[in-house]
């Protein structure tokens, strides 16, 4: 049986259709027929091989949700007919020690669904069971597929970095996953920050749980903001004068990356210094915590903002993502 997908031959090139075989149904794997699938940034990087690490013909998508149709002798977690999602890692070695300590999102040997393998922009996948997810009931399909990266990956730095309701937030870029950032900060408690160039989404921030929003081209707002916040969550892949919002934390407060900014980050290690601040990162969420974070979401009501387009139409929706015009995940279905 083929597959039949929609793949990058070469890099920042339109997709094209695109049949393959799958590889032979393991004894851990599922085969899953995909209903829906999310359009993350981080396909955009892949497409365009910003990273130095896609093949051709490449196939993106990592914000997976379908159906399982086949499964391997030793599944024995989920069902035939099951609904589940596939997010970006695909494998772990599960016998490391960062994988025994509970972070197997972050093991050595991690394989991605899309980066070396063909992902969900597909009308089928086949992929390890283990790194795959029941999602609750009360989640609908459309909007599950995007918790399984930019859920996750606003999510885990709340647990990671222990956050708490008397610490006061900031989200710096309101976009697919700075939205998702206000909603998980406004249900974890926090009072909430939102710092964007868009003055035109201040109203829609306020509805994702903004308490305050701080034009980030208005360097009057930003230092009257100084040392405000207690954590800040940068979600742009674009490069800030970072100064600054080390400026905008309190001593022994914090900024975390989940977006990949482009160039390398100048931190002068006096603000570090004097004030006991740091800089960390947040990569995905271990399989538990995305088990944790769907359950999350399904009871405090949280969802991305999503426009659905026909698989078939996929280059359409990418280059709403490139040029920042979704609001605020694309997400393609079958």
């Amino acid at each position: 049986m083929s597959f039949n997908a929609f793949a990058a031959k070469a890099a920042a090139s339109p997709l094209e259709p695109f049949t393959y075989d799958p590889h032979d149904l393991g004894t851990w794997d599922i085969e899953v027929a995909i209903s829906h699938c999310g359009i993350c940034y981080s396909d955009i990087h892949l497409i365009d091989n910003d990273w130095h690490m896609s093949q051709y013909p490449m196939v993106p998508g990592h914000e997976i949700i379908g159906t399982i149709t086949e499964k391997g002798s030793s599944v024995t977690d989920f069902e035939i007919g099951q609904r589940v999602g596939i997010g970006w890692q695909r494998s772990a070695c599960l016998v490391c020690e960062t994988c025994l300590s509970g972070h197997d999102n972050i093991c050595p040997n991690s394989e991605a669904t899309c980066a070396g393998h063909y992902g969900g922009f597909s009308d089928n996948i086949r992929a390890d069971s283990r790194f795959a997810f029941t999602i609750p009931d009360e989640l609908e399909s459309e909007k599950a597929g995007p918790l399984l990266c930019g859920g996750i990956t606003t999510y885990s730095p709340f647990r990671l970095y222990g956050i708490q309701a008397h610490m006061k937030v900031g989200v710096i870029g309101i976009g697919g996953l700075g939205h998702l950032a206000l909603q998980f900060a406004n249900a974890f408690g926090c009072e909430v920050t939102a710092f964007s160039t868009s003055p035109d989404k201040e109203a829609e921030a306020r509805e994702f749980g903004a308490h305050r929003f701080i034009p980030s081209d208005d360097p009057r707002e930003l230092k009257y903001a100084a040392l405000s916040l207690d954590f800040l969550i940068s979600t742009v892949h674009a490069d800030l004068d970072w100064s600054t919002y080390l400026n905008i934390l309190k001593p022994n407060g914090k900024i975390c990356f989940v977006g990949a900014a482009p160039q390398p980050i100048p931190v002068p290690v006096m603000l570090l210094i004097m004030g006991q601040r740091s800089v960390c990162g947040s990569a995905i969420g271990s399989r538990d915590r995305i088990r944790e974070m769907l359950e999350f979401c399904a009871q405090h009501g949280i969802r991305p903002k999503t426009e659905h387009v026909a698989m078939a139409d996929c280059n359409g929706a990418i280059d709403k993502v490139r040029t920042n015009r979704a609001r605020y995940r694309m997400v393609l279905h079958n």
